[in-house]
């Protein structure tokens, strides 16, 4: 649609930052030294952003542009909001099952022991794993590649550490067992987080269209534009075509 939005002049901006600290949607960041409208569907063009600028670099202009999304505005502020309250309760103490921890798996291949025993190396690197026990931000969150898998599928699918959670980092969840929404705590992960990719691994069940829809539902609220893709496994154990 058409509509007035902000411009940044890169070849004036300093990156004081200014601009995206007074942006309260989120729209703007600055990225290596300079200011930039990262979501466009966060900027609702009101300007908040350019009385602060000390260099001038914001101005409005009219173009086409994705329609300003309230909505999504509003799941990011509340995901920062409850991140904030989560890290202040983390350092208040808490389970110790529930620490953060990111585990350095050795890099070896299957090892046969004998001639009937085959060693299986494990690829878990992060804990906790379920997600309503996750933390919104973590160091093994940088960069990651996330799986987000429903219970089940590690018992249905043989190969499950070797072909989904092997390179990536790992939340399950059962959408059935627990009652709960996903949606809120793993937009707060996807938000606050630089998360490469997204792979999501249900059962064939309809109970696991839940933890599905959860995800996409994150994934939009996110604001972020993240490659992703769902593999359903059978209750045979096989990969749903």
């Amino acid at each position: 649609m058409l509509r007035q939005i902000i411009r940044i002049d890169e070849d004036k901006c300093n990156g004081c930052g200014i601009c995206a600290n007074a942006c309260h949607e989120g729209a703007i960041e600055i990225i290596d030294g300079k200011a930039k409208l990262v979501r466009e569907h966060f900027c609702d063009g009101f300007g908040d952003c350019l009385p602060g600028c000390p260099t001038g670099a914001i101005t409005f202009e009219t173009r086409e542009a994705p329609e300003y999304d309230e909505a999504a505005v509003k799941a990011a502020q509340q995901a920062k909001e409850n991140a904030k309250e989560y890290n202040k309760q983390e350092h208040n103490g808490g389970c110790p099952g529930t620490k953060i921890m990111q585990i350095n798996q050795k890099n070896q291949e299957n090892q046969v022991q004998d001639s009937s025993c085959v060693k299986y190396s494990s690829r878990l690197q992060n804990w906790p794993v379920q997600i309503k026990l996750a933390p919104i931000k973590a160091p093994y969150f940088e960069g990651a590649k996330l799986l987000i898998a429903a219970d089940c599928t590690a018992y249905a699918y043989a190969s499950f550490h070797e072909e989904f959670i092997k390179g990536k980092i790992t939340l399950i969840g059962c959408p059935k067992l627990d009652d709960v929404q996903y949606s809120e705590k793993l937009t707060q992960i996807i938000t606050n987080n630089s998360i490469q990719s997204v792979t999501i691994v249900r059962m064939e069940v309809p109970c696991c269209g839940g933890l599905e829809l959860s995800a996409k539902n994150a994934l939009q609220a996110s604001g972020k534009f993240i490659p992703w893709q769902v593999v359903t496994i059978g209750i045979d154990g096989n990969i749903v075509e």
